[in-house]
């Protein structure tokens, strides 16, 4: 199967831009729709459609499955876009009765050509998950096959303790104006970092740390390795930080 007609839900989103505009230069017929949606909309952007893809937030993921599913046929494939898999995959093949695929891209509205990695993760049909991971090779993306589990517990970690403890940080030091005259490069660095994911995607990430369930798990490990600094053992939690260099780069050597 060669997915060559979709229909892109939060067309108007970065994530949704990117899919079209990728979907567009690949010679893919592409249509987008955006809020407000509404029920005779998606029926007619469904009509013909191979794929359905939900480029839209996960909490709004089971209104907005559903809607698509009341639209769709039994052949054509629901596929979403969250940062976190159990609940929309869950959502998704609750609503839908067809192929259903979960997938995250491992990046942002700007990917880096050199990493453009896609979790990807089966939910019914094994012939719709191949026609999806094509699909994402076929917009120059580098598809790898993935669970919910292995998926969830991996970015509670990567993503949903990255926001928790730089949020964490910065809400320790905040408010004390008489420590901004020793302010070093790299503390505004790690603010730089830190600016967009707390300015203008944090309720974004806020929501997907609470719907992840490994969450609370990370965040309580990463407590632990904060006890044994409160007892002074840093030299400990150097040694095992190292770990991410241990090939002689950063990234576990990825």
């Amino acid at each position: 199967m060669n997915i060559e007609n979709i229909l892109i839900i939060g067309a108007q989103g970065q994530m949704g831009r990117l899919f079209a505009r990728r979907s567009q230069d690949a010679g893919l017929t592409v249509r987008g729709l955006d809020r407000p949606l509404t029920a005779e909309a998606v029926a007619q952007g469904a009509r013909g459609a191979q794929m359905v893809l939900l480029a839209v937030p996960a909490a709004a993921m089971a209104d907005v499955s559903g809607m698509c599913a009341e639209a769709m046929g039994p052949q054509q494939i629901l596929v979403d876009l969250c940062s976190v898999k159990t609940a929309p995959l869950d959502d998704m093949l609750a609503a839908h009765p067809g192929p259903v695929v979960g997938t995250h891209p491992l990046f942002g509205p700007n990917p880096d050509p050199g990493d453009v990695r896609v979790a990807m993760v089966p939910g019914r049909d094994d012939a719709a998950f191949e026609a999806v991971c094509a699909y994402m090779r076929r917009l120059g993306f580098a598809p790898f096959t993935t669970n919910v589990d292995e998926h969830d517990l991996a970015m509670a970690s990567i993503q949903g303790l990255n926001f928790v403890t730089t949020v964490s940080y910065l809400a320790t030091l905040a408010n004390r104006p008489e420590f901004e005259r020793f302010i070093t490069p790299s503390f505004n660095r790690r603010l730089e970092a830190a600016r967009k994911m707390l300015t203008e995607d944090s309720e974004l990430f806020a929501s997907l740390v609470e719907i992840n369930p490994y969450t609370q798990e990370a965040v309580r490990n990463f407590r632990s390795l904060l006890n044994i600094a409160a007892g002074g053992d840093i030299e400990l939690l150097s040694a095992r930080a190292n770990w991410w260099w241990r090939n002689g780069q950063s990234g576990g050597g990825v």
